[in-house]
């Protein structure tokens, strides 16, 4: 099938927002570089960009970071390198203070203050960088934005520096990022585009931004930055991090905790298409109402995912057909070489295909196709662990926190037999702590078995049962004593899936954690 395809364009600087914050313009000087060649099934050709060498554009500054996780240390390195002086905070009296860390002791200009602080302080910030993990309404940061202090998010302050020949490519959604990220990287990396991959998976947009102060070069390190993005990364408005390419793939209950409404989740993740141009695809899934009504005002390429424009997915025959004209792109996708679990990855192959299709580079489907076969996916996301002796396929997908991801998950396994572990700590969505589990009753209805285990352990159960499950449901008390339930039930050729859809704090430190427990246990006589 053949693709057609528009002459390229290449990324334009961002639009001025009407926010208060007046942030500086950078100081960059621009040379030219002739990248590696971009790839077609049929012909590669180089191309040629501008990219930027920067000075210390912060020099003189003050930079305050709030919250000293790995986004946070993240940016008071990059601030160091932009050659601001960096007042470092975070609530934790345990923190080793930066000072200490062989990252940043050869930097003089830096304190870190550790437990509770004077918010005052900020006000002498010449700019304040915000990690995810703090709440815009902590700190003043709220009153700090609207009185014209340039309060940034972590994100942002990365995207100021990026040169603007990078093709920017951000995803977000409730479920389902991390996986299409890790697709995108495979995807780019097998076609011999270098390409950053992070944000909120794995290495922050900071790190990427450091490169280009780290180890000055006229070449820039990437071509492409593939960004998983979190609606925490996007609650302080963004100026300088404009996508050529921005995915929201789904969006259900989650984080409300924070956001309060699912109309103020919605309008959080449209902000990532604040700054994009007609000249730009946004993807994003049909029906939605809230992100419908989100995304009023927004000018960019509009494309579904479900629909057309957009993307569609034909499960039985593994065939993605990929349409948005007003791009230049008319395709199929083959996707029977796939060897992942789970029938939903081939929706989640077909969206990081079209979002390679538009970000311009040279890429045509015949080439993407050659990529289906070496995807997997990323650590806890459907995850095989193991085939044992006994026939029994070991599947980790400790990644579903909640009930959607579960139901993603059960659904892309309807054509394999499974036992299904939930259970955890679920999420209290409007006072019922259930959080919708009788969704998940029709596709269970197709396994083997359910065996709940953990604080909601109980709680699960009965909703199941009380809705009318009707395979067998076992409460478990812990993780190992479900597992155990779980080869007792199991028969040759069934898998063993962990699904929880919840959230992993009554047992374990976090969800990787608790993947790595039930890991252990696939591989325990």
């Amino acid at each position: 099938m053949q693709m057609h395809r528009k002459v390229g364009r290449f990324f334009n600087p961002c639009t001025n927002d009407s926010n208060a914050m007046l942030l500086k313009s950078l100081n960059c000087t621009y040379e030219t570089a002739t990248l590696k060649a971009v790839h077609s099934a049929n012909k590669r050709e180089p191309r040629t960009v501008k990219c930027s060498s920067f000075q210390q554009d912060l020099q003189g500054q003050s930079v305050a970071v709030i919250g000293l996780g790995k986004s946070g240390r993240a940016a008071a390195r990059l601030a160091l390198a932009r050659g601001a002086s960096v007042l470092a905070f975070d609530q934790n009296h345990n923190l080793r203070p930066l000072e200490q860390d062989p990252l940043f002791e050869k930097h003089s200009g830096l304190r870190t203050i550790l437990g509770d602080f004077d918010a005052d302080l900020l006000k002498d910030a010449d700019v304040v960088v915000a990690s995810p993990g703090v709440p815009i309404e902590n700190y003043g940061l709220s009153y700090l934005l609207q009185s014209g202090k340039r309060v940034m998010s972590e994100l942002d302050f990365a995207a100021e520096v990026i040169p603007r020949s990078i093709k920017i490519l951000a995803v977000t959604g409730t479920n389902g990022k991390s996986t299409v990220v890790t697709f995108l990287g495979q995807m780019l990396n097998h076609l011999g585009i270098e390409a950053f991959v992070g944000g909120n998976l794995g290495n922050p947009l900071s790190e990427a931004a450091f490169q280009f102060f780290a180890l000055p070069s006229s070449k820039p390190k990437f071509q492409v930055a593939v960004v998983e993005v979190s609606s925490y990364q996007m609650e302080i408005p963004n100026k300088y991090f404009c996508p050529s390419v921005a995915v929201v793939l789904n969006l259900t209950p989650d984080h409300l905790e924070r956001h309060k409404t699912m109309r103020n989740y919605a309008l959080t993740k449209c902000h990532l298409f604040s700054h994009m141009t007609n000249n730009k695809l946004g993807l994003l899934p049909f029906g939605n109402q809230h992100l419908n009504t989100a995304i009023k005002g927004h000018q960019f390429n509009l494309a579904w995912i479900g629909a057309f424009p957009g993307v569609k997915t034909d499960l039985e025959a593994k065939i993605a057909s990929l349409e948005v004209p007003a791009i230049g792109v008319v395709s199929q996708l083959q996707l029977g070489t796939m060897k992942v679990m789970g029938r939903h990855n081939y929706d989640n192959a077909a969206v990081a295909a079209l979002s390679i299709l538009g970000l311009d580079i040279g890429v045509d489907v015949e080439a993407l196709n050659s990529t289906i076969k070496i995807l997997k996916t990323p650590p806890h996301r459907m995850q095989i662990v193991r085939k044992d002796l006994d026939g029994l396929t070991w599947v980790d997908d400790s990644k579903a926190t909640n009930v959607e991801a579960t139901y993603a998950g059960l659904m892309g396994l309807k054509e394999h037999k499974s036992v299904i572990l939930l259970g955890g700590q679920a999420k209290v969505l409007n006072g019922q702590e259930s959080n919708g589990f009788e969704k998940l009753i029709e596709p269970l209805n197709h396994h083997r078995c359910a065996i709940t285990f953990g604080y909601s352990g109980m709680l699960i159960q009965k909703t199941l049962v009380d809705n009318g499950l009707s395979i067998p449901c076992i409460a478990a008390t812990n993780m190992k004593d479900a597992v155990n339930h779980a080869r007792r039930m199991a028969k040759h050729g069934d898998a063993i899936v962990l699904s929880p859809g919840c959230a992993s704090f009554d047992e374990f430190r976090n969800f990787e954690h608790r993947g790595m427990v039930f890991q252990e246990l696939a591989f325990s006589a």
